[in-house]
């Protein structure tokens, strides 16, 4: 019998990573740069907490995470900025 192992995982407070991710895409200055235009390309760590639940065969096991990701924006030809990529550093 094949055995299935289903994973979920619940990301706490969606709405602070989606600001933070914005505020990354949206700003045209950082406070790194002064009021300068920031560069091409530019990067946000941020922490991310959760849990994740793992079920398989009935056994259901549930931990809670926290981990650092880095997203990463990239400014394309009609100066917009786009998320390209993001990265979990654990």
């Amino acid at each position: 019998m094949k055995n299935s192992l289903k994973i979920t995982t619940v990301i706490e407070h969606p709405e602070l990573l989606e600001d933070r991710v914005e505020e990354l895409a949206y700003s045209r200055h950082h406070p790194a740069y002064g009021r300068q235009k920031m560069p091409g390309t530019s990067s946000a760590e941020t922490y991310v907490s959760g849990m994740v639940a793992m079920k398989n065969s009935g056994i259901e096991i549930i931990t809670p995470f926290i981990t650092c990701f880095v997203f990463t924006c990239i400014k394309r030809t009609d100066n917009v900025y786009k998320l390209e990529w993001s990265s979990s550093l654990s």
